[in-house]
């Protein structure tokens, strides 16, 4: 190799490479300088953004390498210091957007020259940085950070020497455009290319850095060390978040690239961060002698802009004439809609103020449709576009040719019921080169590596229609050969049907006992064991494989025992047998006849006779089949039981062994009549065994439901006076006796009135309650009866020290209708205690600390029987 020379500035001692954490893009391009001393010399120019104010720092020098791309050998690696800086901003951005994000960028330029001897595959010329910014949206999760590479692309003399007198086109699109999240947007990815070359645009791969993706994540390549070289191609790929992005969809779905002008169009994903990578290919006599690159990451902002927004065209090419439009843009800043539809004489068709339309058209034809937003408003705009209608237009094509290495031959099958095919726009899917395309209607192309390849024919008419089919085709370095069966049995002197499939020519061998041999479907006869070979072939692509066809004369069938099964059950029947086809009778208790160990059912005893085939070669036998019933179980009938009562069950079974479940409310659960005391509704198991052949149990159940107790509420105990009427209450049952009947308006009703003569220290009556059901419960009331007027008592004095006898300070009510209160006083006259109902009493205690002994003053206020007020005072004493 001849000696290389670079102009440029090396450092013996270089210092430490600046942090370029947070590149946010970069591109290289390069100037054709002649050739000096037999060499090509280049003027190159590394280019790096990164945003403003991030307080981080361009790496300088910066490392580029260059590699020789015949075999990818490094050439030299190249120390590059930065020549200028720049700052580029939007400072005034547009006051109809609303919430804009901050477009601002710096951006360094490294300049160098290198001079390169001729090669047949050219040069790539490589650097790179880490990281790029963190948390970008279109890459897998995970990887807080990964490295950039940026490459160009200079060509090789393998196909003509002019190529290497190449200037590189480089990218002269603005980078100070605001993109809004949701909304219609534009960034002009446009290259120049000094020498007239023609360049068509596309996306592509984002490179990240040599040496392991660094951060977080992992797998691949692509982390990366400012000051260290890249390392050889071929280059790591950034990951990209699938589904949604790829590749070829760094933005979504919604967003295209015009492969003619570099034009990003569509709408705008959600806000966020996304890496964008634009290929532009210079194709030069309809070759591509290289291609340039330009990888950015793009600020989509969480805003929105007030605008008419169309799509560039809209088509209607395929089975519809109709079509709903709407503004592309939802800022809040739009308060009025106007539409305007026109045919091709600027005749209005249709026109309309809501925000959404839909219409009709009535015949093909070219259209215009104008949006106009705020009209004589702030923010008016407005916008037209191209409706095309011509339904019928359906892309395709064919292919033919599945090797490696050798063409394959792809055919438009497009049809335009209005205009005809014009343009064509083919990506092969070959992943390991960018020059896997064509334009020209029925290509031919030969692909270098195996697999799935992803064909795409984007096509256009002379009426304007576009549309894209795609189709999923396989190289192989052989064709591919499908067999029916790759080893099988046939009868002595039976014709067998060999099956292959594929595409292309077919040979069978040997040709002894054969019909047809050069088809896919031979037929055979042979007199013994014998492989059979076929052999597909496809152009220049040859594959070979083999069936083995065994000549038996009879047919081997081994049958299960006799067996016996529980009558109603399904058993599978067993053979082994070397049989191609079968047959069970009889037919109708065998759930699949037709397969070799089906599933029968049957509630008598049946003999099952079995019929196996290999063509003319035929065995029978025959298998029986017994069914015993189940042992036959009765768990008796269900029973209702009053709460906290017993019952017998009544089982009754033929087996030879039974128990009941749950056992734990039973007195015995072996007998088949035991006694059950459930405490609540439950479900009682009978299960039994028995002997004669059927070794599967059988059961029945009883349900014992338990009447819920009955929840008798009564009258508290109480005090009268003689010739009061007393009031009884009580509730929770359907019936009710009351006992003694002494002093009763009533015995068998839930609320009778006792009226007493004399005095009494306590009279008890008995309730008993009795339920729809007929269970029973009882409770009682005590009352007592003085003979005295209406009266309150309480006690002198009391000792509540908890021994159960005079602990509390409560008054008696005897003759009273009602307690208006019962108060408790100490000597200061502060509150103690209060009540209203009879019977409650203070319990010595202060905000739950008991006095000392002390004397107390109560009052009390009632109501008697008559319906007089009473009041009492007196004095009782606290004894501790």
């Amino acid at each position: 190799m001849r000696k290389l020379s670079i102009i440029l500035l090396l450092f013996f001692l270089l210092p430490a490479a600046g942090i370029a954490s947070h590149i946010t893009g970069g591109e290289m391009f390069y100037t054709y300088g002649g050739l000096f001393g037999g060499l090509h010399r280049y003027h190159v120019v590394l280019k790096l953004y990164q945003r403003c104010n991030s307080g981080r720092q361009f790496p300088d020098p910066a490392i580029i390498s260059v590699f020789d791309k015949t075999n990818n050998n490094r050439v030299i690696d190249i120390y590059a210091n930065i020549g200028t800086q720049e700052t580029i901003s939007i400072t005034d951005p547009d006051p109809c957007i609303t919430n804009p994000p901050l477009v601002c960028y710096e951006v360094a330029y490294y300049n160098f020259t290198v001079n390169l001897p001729s090669s047949l595959s050219g040069y790539v010329v490589a650097s790179q940085v880490n990281f790029r910014i963190n948390g970008i949206n279109n890459l897998q999760p995970g990887y807080s950070n990964i490295g950039a590479l940026y490459t160009a692309d200079i060509p090789g003399n393998g196909y003509s020497n002019t190529d290497l007198v190449n200037t590189s086109a480089f990218f002269t699109g603005s980078d100070l455009v605001i993109v809004c999240a949701n909304n219609d947007f534009r960034y002009s990815f446009a290259a120049f290319d000094p020498d007239g070359d023609q360049l068509r645009y596309s996306f592509c791969s984002a490179y990240a850095s040599t040496g392991g993706f660094g951060g977080g994540g992992g797998g691949g390549g692509g982390g990366g060390v400012n000051g260290t070289p890249p390392d050889p191609p071929p280059f790591p790929e950034v990951p990209y978040n699938n589904p949604g992005f790829s590749n070829s969809q760094p933005f979504g779905v919604n967003v295209q690239i015009d492969p003619n002008n570099g034009l990003l169009t569509g709408i705008a994903p959600d806000a966020g961060i996304y890496v964008v990578t634009v290929c532009v290919q210079e194709i030069r006599g309809g070759r591509t002698i290289a291609t340039q690159r330009k990888d950015i990451q793009i600020n989509v902002g969480d805003c929105n802009i007030a605008a008419a927004s169309l799509k560039p065209e809209y088509l209607l090419c395929k089975n519809t004439q109709t079509i709903t439009l709407a503004n592309q843009s939802n800022s809040p800043l739009i308060v009025s809609t106007n539409w305007e539809l026109k045919d091709e004489n600027n005749n209005i068709v249709f026109s309309s103020a809501e925000p959404v339309i839909t219409y009709t058209f009535p015949a093909p034809g070219v259209y215009t449709v104008k949006l106009v937003i705020n009209r004589l408003q702030t923010c008016s705009d407005s916008t037209s576009s191209v409706i095309r209608v011509f339904p019928g237009f359906q892309p395709g094509f064919t292919t033919a040719g599945i090797c490696i290495h050798y063409p394959t031959f792809f055919t438009d099958q497009t049809s335009s019921v209005y205009g005809v095919p014009d343009s064509w726009q083919w990506d092969f899917g070959e992943s390991s080169l960018s020059t896997d395309v064509s334009d020209i209607q029925n290509p031919v192309f030969t692909y270098p590596q195996t697999g799935t390849k992803q064909v795409r024919l984007i096509v256009t008419d002379t009426r304007g229609c576009r549309d894209t089919a795609l189709k999923t085709i396989s190289i192989a370095d052989k064709p591919p050969i499908g067999l029916a069966f790759r080893d099988t049995l046939i009868c002595l002197n039976d014709v067998l049907l060999l099956q292959a499939s594929g595409s292309g020519v077919f040979n069978w061998s040997p040709v002894l006992n054969m019909t047809n041999p050069n088809t896919a479907t031979p037929a055979v006869a042979p007199v013994s064991t014998t492989r059979y070979y076929v052999t597909l072939t496809e152009g220049n692509c040859i594959n070979t494989d083999s069936v083995l066809v065994r000549v038996v004369t009879e047919v081997s069938l081994q049958v299960m025992n006799d067996t016996t099964i529980c009558r109603g059950d399904t058993i599978r029947l067993h053979i082994v047998s070397d049989g191609l086809q079968y047959q069970w009778t009889p037919g109708a208790q065998v759930l699949n006849p037709q397969v070799m160990n089906p599933l029968v059912i049957t509630n008598t005893r049946t003999t099952y006779q079995v019929t196996a085939r290999i063509g003319g070669c035929v065995a029978v036998k025959s298998v029986v089949v017994s069914p015993v019933p189940y042992p036959q179980v009765n768990a008796g009938a269900d029973q209702w039981i009053c709460y906290n009562s017993t019952t017998r069950l009544n089982g009754n079974t033929d087996g030879s062994q039974w128990s009941w479940q749950p056992a734990a409310f039973l007195d015995n659960a072996t007998l088949l009549n035991p006694v059950a005391a459930p405490p609540r509704s439950t479900v009682f198991i009978l299960t039994a065994t028995d002997n004669r052949g059927c070794p599967k149990p059988a059961s029945d159940s009883t349900r014992i439901m338990v009447e819920p107790p009955l929840k008798l509420v009564i009258t508290a105990d109480t005090a009268v006076v003689t010739g009061q009427p007393l009031q009884l209450n009580a509730t929770g049952a359907a019936g009710y006796l009351w006992s003694p009947p002494d002093h009763l308006s009533a015995t068998t009703i839930a609320d009778p009135v006792a009226i007493f003569p004399v005095e009494t220290a306590g009279f008890l009556y008995k309730l008993v309650g009795t339920s729809e059901a007929g269970c029973t419960d009882s409770t009682g009331i005590m009352v007592r009866v003085y003979k005295t007027l209406p009266t309150v008592f309480v006690p002198s004095g009391f000792t509540p020290n908890n021994d159960g006898k005079n602990d509390w300070l409560l008054p008696v009510v005897a003759g009273m209708r009602q307690l208006d209160y019962f108060n408790v006083y100490n000597r200061w006259g502060q509150l103690v205690f209060s009540t209203r109902r009879s019977g409650e009493g203070w319990d010595g205690k202060i905000n739950g600390q008991l006095q000392a002994t002390a004397t107390y003053i109560w009052t009390v206020k009632a109501i008697d029987y008559r319906g007089n007020p009473y009041f009492g005072k007196g004095i009782s004493t606290l004894i501790r």
